[in-house]
């Protein structure tokens, strides 16, 4: 594959707007399906330059967590289902996104095993002087001994008089799609790069596909070698 493709590859990314999987990229590009998938996840390491950059967010932060994956199929007989939302009842591969996201500003995703932990995502990410938003689960009340939090109660209302989590959920409306409608099936391993692709597509959801593209090529040629992606296929055999 040689720069040309990597152009090709960048442009049809960059045109999805809930991702492109990879058996399509892979027929666009003419090429095997292993080679578009390590591709894939390359451009999404260099989107991470641009989510993942260790600053600090201030200003009105909104925090949310979603679930995604985890759950046993479904028997054929009704009277054989089982209540997934149970953990007995799930393969241990459920995963949690948190996003803390600033209203007008950036979004920063960070998959864990419990929502919880999104409370010391916030102690490590957000400005003291920042405000908060968040929903009524319990976890959320520790950060009001640090923060001004607005809460909203969901089971009620989606937004009062400016009190809402909207920005959040529009992280999460993307996300969900690329996973569900795109790819069908992400693996916990790797959900982290996906939830990074959502983030840097919402970022940078005004922005033309020309800079779009401009600036991931940018990213790419700025990448170090991967780590985790040079000879995956021969690692993974």
């Amino acid at each position: 594959m040689d720069f040309v493709d990597l152009l090709a590859a960048i442009c049809i990314t960059v045109n999805a707007s809930k991702g492109v999987s990879i058996v399509q990229l892979s027929r666009d590009l003419d090429c095997q399906y292993k080679t578009a998938f390590v591709l894939a996840h390359k451009l999404r390491e260099a989107m991470a330059l641009e989510v993942q950059t260790g600053e600090i967010l201030d200003g009105h932060v909104e925090i949310d967590g979603a679930y995604f994956g985890g759950t046993i199929r479904q028997e054929n007989r009704k009277a054989d289902r089982k209540d997934r939302r149970l953990k007995e009842n799930q393969n241990g591969q459920r995963r949690v996104v948190v996003v803390m996201r600033e209203r007008l500003g950036r979004t920063l995703p960070t998959v864990t095993m419990s929502e919880a932990d999104g409370v010391a995502l916030v102690h490590q990410n957000v400005d003291r002087m920042a405000t908060l938003s968040a929903d009524e689960a319990s976890h959320w009340d520790m950060l009001h001994a640090g923060w001004p939090v607005d809460r909203v109660n969901h089971s009620e209302v989606y937004s009062d008089h400016g009190k809402h989590t909207n920005w959040a959920e529009s992280y999460f409306s993307r996300l969900r799609r690329m996973v569900v409608g795109q790819h069908h099936h992400v693996s916990p391993q790797y959900l982290h790069q996906y939830a990074n692709q959502a983030a840097w597509l919402e970022d940078n959801r005004h922005v033309d596909n020309g800079g779009l593209a401009f600036g991931l090529v940018a990213n790419a040629m700025g990448c170090p070698v991967s780590r985790a992606w040079k000879g995956y296929w021969q690692r993974a055999a």
